[in-house]
């Protein structure tokens, strides 16, 4: 009991303009989830960090607000067969274990270096995970814009067929994502990796994605739709598992979720009237902005924990602001682009339907 009521004396304090803030986070948050079909977690962890929330309980929060929100997008998206369940469940499970295990090891840094530790590895890892990702993402949307295609073709990798190939007797399961047989002993290592990364970051779809698509060979469709059924399973677990610990701010769930299923919605319709590189666009440049303002905050907690020469309360004070600052603009930005795009496409339709009717009437 005494260690949750040191936890929650690290809660921060909400008024109306940091309300505001978080819902209108929320909003952005949702609005790029909707329109990238990945959790907008990599947008929500630094976000809420940036008004000072611990990395650690920025991570538990972000995790309970997201397994309800998975689970509405599961079942909307299984109604349109995108959704395959039995894949879902299985990489779940593995997943589980991995959101176990990184959540002990964020309790253990927690617990040996404070608040600053905790930070600086969350942080760190979005640095990381950011730079590799954003940068894959920006060249892959660049060379589908030079190649001037509106459509992409999917083909299986080399790597999934072999994967798909591959027989080990007593380990064969079907999955209708891939119409074929893979070995569950290939599924346990991709899970618990993509459970580590959600327990660190909130943000597990950057592996579970992927890896159905290039390495088991799922459709990019199902797999985005498959790994809402993954989130909510890791969700659930993860949420009671830091809420044990009392770590998990339920104000701030509620709050970032509520403006999440709006902007959710509006995401969702954007994704029909654009084009593919402009999903992978807006990805690629939130995370770019988002990778600044994270690394800068990483010279913050290497003072905070005597790491590095001592930091002057000025210097602290201009990074934590400019890290504020440039988050602030990434959800501008974000929410920019897409609604942009939105209004864009909506108005090329507009004009082709009215074209159409015109030539139908003559």
């Amino acid at each position: 009991m005494h260690d949750i009521v040191r936890e929650a004396a690290n809660f921060i304090n909400l008024d109306s303009a940091t309300m505001i803030y978080l819902f209108l986070v929320g909003f952005v948050g949702g609005l790029v989830s909707g329109f990238i079909g990945s959790g907008g977690a990599f947008v929500l962890t630094p976000a809420m960090m940036s008004l000072g929330v611990p990395g650690l309980v920025a991570v538990a929060s972000n995790m309970c607000h997201k397994f309800p929100k998975a689970l509405i997008g599961a079942l909307k998206r299984a109604k349109y067969g995108q959704v395959d369940v039995k894949m879902g469940v299985v990489l779940g499970i593995s997943a589980e274990a991995g959101v176990l295990y990184g959540a002990h090891i964020q309790e253990v840094i927690k617990k040996a270096f404070g608040d600053a530790g905790s930070n600086l590895y969350v942080s760190v890892a979005f640095v990381i995970i950011l730079s590799v990702v954003g940068g894959f993402v920006l060249r892959d949307a660049f060379n589908t814009y030079r190649s001037g295609s509106t459509h992409e073709e999917e083909k299986t990798t080399k790597l999934a067929k072999w994967v798909q190939s591959v027989n080990i007797p007593g380990t064969m399961v079907y999955f209708k994502c891939l119409n074929a047989r893979i070995s569950v002993l290939f599924t346990i290592p991709l899970g618990f990796a993509t459970g580590m990364l959600a327990a660190t970051i909130a943000v597990g779809g950057f592996i579970g994605v992927p890896s159905m698509i290039y390495v088991m060979g799922a459709p990019s469709l199902m797999a985005s739709a498959t790994e809402l059924v993954i989130a909510f399973v890791m969700g659930v677990g993860g949420s009671f598992k830091y809420a044990m610990h009392g770590l998990v701010d339920i104000r701030l769930a509620m709050i970032i979720l509520a403006g999440s299923l709006f902007g959710i919605q509006l995401g969702a319709i954007g994704t029909t009237y654009v084009k593919p590189f402009v999903i992978k666009l807006v990805m690629g440049v939130i995370m770019a902005i988002v990778l600044f303002s994270r690394g800068l905050m990483v010279p913050v907690y290497l003072s905070q924990l005597g790491l590095i020469h001592k930091l002057s309360t000025t210097t602290v004070g201009m990074l934590k602001s400019s890290s504020f600052a440039i988050m602030a603009f990434a959800l501008i930005v974000g929410a920019f682009i897409v609604l942009r795009a939105m209004w864009q496409g909506r108005r090329a339709e507009r004009e082709l339907t009215a074209r159409e009717e015109a030539l139908s009437i003559q």
